[in-house]
């Protein structure tokens, strides 16, 4: 699954598809109590699909979109929503992910301690566009105004932040891991922009580690998550390159030691602002390079402040499977000694 290639005229064209898209969006929408209704994100994807004994590959194109609204029943919500051709529904990728949401909602509430938000709505609904039948697909989550932590970790608000809040995120994002795989769920996807922020504004500041009142972190995003005891038979999902574990770069299946090595890259990037591995916007063959990045270079030093996390950070980022933490609840018991220390 790729994005469209462009060029300036193919461009135009997308967009005023897009705005004659959004339109019939809204208005669906609306029909369902949404109001002040914001389109945040679009995306055009094509994929091929194999129909018939004569193995005919068909070229289809679907829309991906992020929405913010109001609803009178769940308030200020975030909807992803999933548009493609009637006669060939391309609508698995959020059915799975609304599916995976709700399985993991209800263990939750077993163990009364949130991993993702609440789905709140999962609609499936027909809509005519252009003489063409088209299947919308919607999921709604509530909306967390201070967003992903990737927000925290850009250059200027990582400058801000304070020792005990990284320590703060970097154990919160090992516990919602280590319950999602207590669970029987793999993530495969695990980075920052993944991991929301939940509670209002002013619930937390620079001081909250000593007001009480730290920030509560949640999952998100599960489209690419697999059941463990299906990740070696289903088709391996790919994940993002700058947190794809060495053995996924060679074909191997999903386990919970590339969950972990993505929570060591994410790790990093929390003490330090930056990842670990690194990949040249001109780089000719970005994939190759980062598979050489993550399989071959080695492991880099921490600078002196954090150097009290270097023992756990080689250990996440093992390149051998069997070298790296085999649960996160490892990770977590080495963390609390840190804390401890």
């Amino acid at each position: 699954m790729e994005n469209s290639a462009s060029n300036p005229s193919i461009t135009q064209a997308l967009q005023a598809q897009a705005m004659q898209l959004l339109a019939i969006i809204t208005q669906e929408l609306d029909a369902q109590y949404f109001r002040e209704i914001v389109h945040q994100r679009i995306a055009q994807q094509s994929t091929e699909q194999t129909q018939g004994i004569k193995t005919q590959h068909i070229d289809n194109t679907y829309f991906q979109g992020l929405t913010r609204a109001q609803h009178p029943q769940f308030g200020s919500v975030m909807i992803k929503w999933q548009l493609s051709d009637g006669a060939y529904p391309i609508a698995s990728d959020l059915t799975h992910e609304a599916n995976i949401l709700a399985a993991v909602n209800a263990s939750s509430k077993i163990k009364d301690n949130a991993i993702a938000p609440p789905l709140l709505a999962h609609h499936c609904v027909d809509v005519q566009i252009l003489e063409q039948l088209q299947y919308l697909v919607i999921v709604v989550t509530p909306y967390y105004p201070n967003g992903s932590l990737a927000s925290q970790l850009t250059a200027s608000k990582h400058l801000s932040l304070i020792a005990s809040q990284k320590h703060h995120f970097i154990t919160q994002a090992a516990h919602l891991i280590a319950n999602l795989h207590q669970a029987g769920w793999l993530h495969n996807d695990i980075k920052p922009s993944n991991i929301l922020i939940k509670g209002a504004h002013d619930e937390w500041s620079a001081d909250t580690m000593s007001n009480g009142l730290p920030p509560r972190l949640l999952l998100t995003d599960f489209a690419l998550s697999q059941h463990m005891t299906m990740a070696n038979s289903q088709p391996n999902p790919a994940g993002t390159p700058a947190y794809l574990a060495p053995e996924r770069w060679q074909s191997q299946g999903a386990t919970v030691q590339s969950d972990i090595y993505a929570f060591g890259v994410m790790m990093v990037e929390i003490l330090t602002g930056k990842r670990p591995f690194q990949v040249s916007a001109n780089s000719y063959d970005k994939l190759k390079t980062w598979a050489i990045q993550h399989c071959q270079q080695p492991i880099p030093k921490l600078l002196s402040e954090y150097s009290r996390y270097q023992c756990m950070v080689d250990k996440a980022l093992a390149k051998r499977v069997e070298r790296r933490y085999q649960s996160l609840e490892e990770v977590l018991e080495g963390l609390i000694l840190l804390e401890n220390s």
